[in-house]
């Protein structure tokens, strides 16, 4: 510790510290413009200044180490009259537009020279600022608003890890300028300038601050649940904010977060129930909507009907669509599209491991000593998660590894690159995993105090092929003992997989090879690192959690030998039985599944698309209930618009766990309502019931009938309501490990990869006008060795061609993508990736040629 002395007062502070850092310790303010906590300190601005007894000239206090003795003046007249000079200098080419500038009322520049009461500019200087950028999508740049504090430029780089932003030019004439092919439009240089410089060009004069009312709530776009503020005016989102320190997300948004909020307010919003007669919608009345819907159900019979939820509800909307099927309409036909992905690992993780969902909380990613990314775009599917891996492997000392079919944004930061060849991620899982016994580095405190068959591990992977598991990766085994080497020897390990793996054929192999892999390398051991399995959607993991799948009641209770436990507490006799996805769409070509609801899920955007398109049409009742128009609400018998997450309360629950509150921020748009009054007003029918349903209630209720919460909030309030789930805590038990025969490779030829975009989250985003001027469409991205052998180019229109379906779009050529794989997202309709999907995979053999 070193001991100094600030204004005369005593502090005493780890060594290292700056002089900014041990003067907040003892309450003393110093003025900053350019500090940031988060990044490292530029001392730019030079605003900061103090006098230090003993040196002669000003120092300043964001980048001055602390040293033993030191005796720091932070006020006087002679500081004030530095800092009043140099901010007047930085105004010497400013312009004086304050009044249209969408920084007034939150400039630090304006506060500053409030502060400091600098009230004239007397220096004359050649005004050489380069012209307003305003070329670049959803971000306007004003350089001669800039004071080139770099916090822009730090964030980028160091934070996000984009690294987009740069000073071009250099002394007077220097400005911040960007390369749009890394820009991930998360817009945080905009929240983090001090000035006017980065605007929101989304925003910009639609509203001034003060007129916004700031409510706190959390982004469910993707899993990681960053906190965030939706900014409201005459019951409109303008915009969205997150504050720096006070959220788990430390004020960092992903452009989901950032631009993605204007569906909300999109004119296409479905906001009046409708009812089809003859073939056509007609808008009704919710008294008539429902009674329709509800009648209809009843009458199909619980046999013949089923539901599909989404991840796109609340805990409290998923707990009681459960519970609207099996109590009122005696149904467990119920499921979502975590039967393509999430659910599957989870069964796998829950066997195996004793895990519902990531072993550890995400910030403990950032403290790892070695990261291996598995079979995930984690930057697009959970954007949270690459900020932690920037402050573990860059910012920090940690190694990272890389393993996936295609060069991804973390490749350029890899120390290792696993380019696997599809289809290999058994064999790589299992070849690692065999080196780290090998050479001795498995995690044997771990694996003794908590495995009860450790002596079966051994000869398991014994039995392995190493030769041909490396054979059939495409790698060398040189690389393949380099990234055992780097996580048999790190002191902590964490381990992320995702779509890849989750969503493709054999999932629960893949699955259950890295479970061993984190048993070995010490994944699990301690509080740092962990497993971290990957959904983009959302509320996956609350909706795991509320069970909305036949084979299980709330909390992961198995159904069969729970239901007396819920038979009780309900006051119902459950139902036997149930279909899940697959049988339910089996079900309705069969005909012996008359009426399905679909609360918030779209089935087009399921594998086999064109089957289940055939499917819903034969449907003798299809209820949806969504907040925009797709060819489902077009085929639907009743329509009930719903809400979007600020148009509600209620809880979701991160990938590690964490539960937190929505806030209604608006009500919702037109006649629509919030999705639990929808299911509460078809419950209460169906029921024969009155009460009123609240999601404090709801929840209060699954806590009592499982063990998935501990001391949890309930309060409608988002910010420092957040809580943990209950812990991950290992107990010693006899594993069954995944089998070591290695499976066949698709046949040479060419391969389509379906997948996440960064700019876009599930369809809803393709209705909001910041995520389509960076990605307006689908496209199919190809090798360009590949597409020269078809005779394409760049934007031409290509029709690729599996065994179930066709599909056509734009060529986008690259080498992200090797030589035999094409890839294409999964958000567009009219791209439809689905349609040629087989169930349960995200990768398929397709032939190509031009449209």
């Amino acid at each position: 510790m070193v001991n100094l002395k600030i204004d005369g007062k005593n502090v005493q502070i780890e060594k290292g510290a700056t002089i900014l850092t041990a003067a907040e310790k003892a309450g003393v303010k110093i003025p900053t413009l350019c500090f940031l906590q988060k990044v490292s300190p530029t001392g730019a601005c030079r605003i900061c200044v103090v006098d230090i007894a003993g040196v002669t000239k000003p120092m300043t206090a964001c980048n001055t180490p602390v040293v033993e003795g030191m005796e720091v003046t932070t006020q006087s007249p002679r500081l004030t009259t530095i800092r009043r000079q140099v901010v007047e200098l930085l105004l010497v080419n400013h312009p004086l537009d304050c009044p249209v500038c969408d920084a007034a009322g939150e400039c630090e520049l304006q506060n500053i020279c409030y502060d400091l009461d600098v009230t004239r500019q007397p220096f004359v200087a050649e005004d050489v600022n380069a012209p307003v950028i305003d070329g670049w999508p959803l971000i306007q740049q004003v350089p001669s608003r800039c004071v080139l504090c770099e916090k822009c430029v730090k964030v980028c780089h160091e934070t996000i890890g984009s690294s987009a932003l740069f000073i071009n030019d250099k002394g007077d004439r220097a400005f911040i300028d960007k390369d749009l092919s890394l820009c991930e439009y998360c817009g945080n240089c905009v929240s983090v300038c001090p000035t006017g410089t980065m605007i929101s060009k989304p925003f910009k004069f639609k509203a001034r601050p003060w007129e916004l009312t700031k409510v706190p709530s959390v982004c469910a776009h993707c899993p990681s649940h960053c906190q965030i503020d939706l900014n409201v005016k005459q019951g409109k989102v303008y915009r969205v904010t997150s504050a720096d320190g006070v959220t788990v997300n430390d004020g960092n948004l992903c452009i989901g977060g950032a631009f993605s909020y204007e569906y909300i307010n999109s004119p296409q919003r479905l906001s009046r129930p409708l009812v089809k007669r003859g073939n056509q919608q007609t808008a009704v009345s919710w008294e008539e909507a429902l009674q329709v819907a509800a009648e209809g159900l009843r009458n199909a019979g619980s046999d013949a009907v089923a539901g599909l939820a989404s991840p796109r509800l609340s805990n409290e909307e998923n707990y009681l669509f459960q519970k609207l099927f099996r109590v009122a309409l005696g149904s467990n036909s119920i499921d979502s599209e975590a039967r393509f992905g999430a659910l599957r690992g989870q069964k796998v993780l829950g066997a195996t491991l004793g895990l519902r969902g990531a072993s550890n909380p995400i910030d403990r990613i950032g403290r790892a000593g070695a990261v291996l990314v598995f079979g995930a775009d984690v930057t697009a599917e959970a954007p949270a998660l690459d900020w932690q891996i920037e402050l573990a492997c860059r910012k920090r000392d940690g190694l990272l590894l890389v393993a996936n079919m295609r060069k991804v944004k973390l490749s350029r930061y890899a120390n290792t690159q696993l380019s696997y060849r599809p289809g290999s991620e058994v064999a790589l899982a299992l070849a690692l995993s065999r080196i780290l016994l090998d050479r001795g580095l498995q995690d044997r405190d771990y694996l003794s105090q908590f495995v009860g068959n450790l002596d079966e591990i051994e000869p398991h992977l014994r039995a392995l092929d190493l030769d041909a598991a490396v054979a059939q990766t495409g790698l060398s085994l040189a690389l393949l003992e380099e990234a055992a080497l780097s996580l048999g020897q790190a002191d902590s390990v964490a381990i992320l997989f995702g779509g890849d793996v989750l969503k493709g054929e054999q999932a629960e192999d893949k699955v259950a090879a890295l479970a061993n892999l984190a048993l070995l390398c010490g994944a699990l051991h301690g509080d740092v690192g962990g497993l971290f399995p990957i959904d983009e959607k959302g509320n996956m993991q609350g909706l795991l959690d509320m069970g909305v799948y036949p084979e299980s009641l709330p909390g992961y209770q198995p159904y069969a030998s729970a239901a007396v436990k819920f038979e009780a507490a309900w006051g119902v006799k459950l139902p036997k039985g149930g279909r899940n996805a697959l049988e339910i769409l089996a079900g309705i070509e069969q005909g012996s599944i008359k009426a399905l609801y679909l609360a918030a899920t779209n089935p087009l955007t399921f594998p086999e698309s064109g089957r289940w398109r055939q499917a819903l049409a034969k449907l003798e009742l299809l209820v949806v209930q969504d907040i925009l128009p797709s060819e489902v609400t077009e085929l639907a018998h009743v329509v009930l618009p719903g809400s979007s997450f600020a148009e509600k309360s209620g809880s979701v629950t991160a990938l590690d766990g964490r539960v937190s509150c929505l806030a209604q921020a608006i009500k919702p748009v037109g006649e629509a309502r919030e999705d639990m009054e929808i299911l509460a007003g078809l419950y209460n029918r169906l029921a024969a019931r009155e009460a009123q349903i609240q999601p404090q209630q709801l929840l209060a209720e699954a806590k009592s009938l499982t063990d998935l919460y501990g001391d949890i909030c309930f309060a409608a309030s988002g910010r420092g309501q957040t809580c943990l789930r209950a812990p991950f805590r290992p107990e010693k038990k006899s594993l069954t490990y995944s089998t070591v025969a290695l499976p066949a490779l698709a046949e040479a030829g060419l391969q389509l990869l379906s997948g996440k975009l960064l700019f876009h989250f599930g369809t809803t985003t393709t209705f909001a006008a910041g995520p389509l001027q960076v990605a307006p469409s689908g496209y199919v991205e190809i090798h360009p060795e590949d597409a020269a052998r078809a005779g394409l180019v760049e934007g031409a229109q290509v029709k690729v061609s599996s065994t179930i379906g066709s599909m056509q779009g734009p060529v986008r050529l690259s080498e992200n993508v090797p030589q035999g794989l094409l890839f294409a997202p999964h958000h567009f309709a009219g791209l439809n990736v689905q349609s040629l999907l087989p169930a349960g995979q995200n990768r398929v053999a397709v032939e190509i040629s031009k449209a």
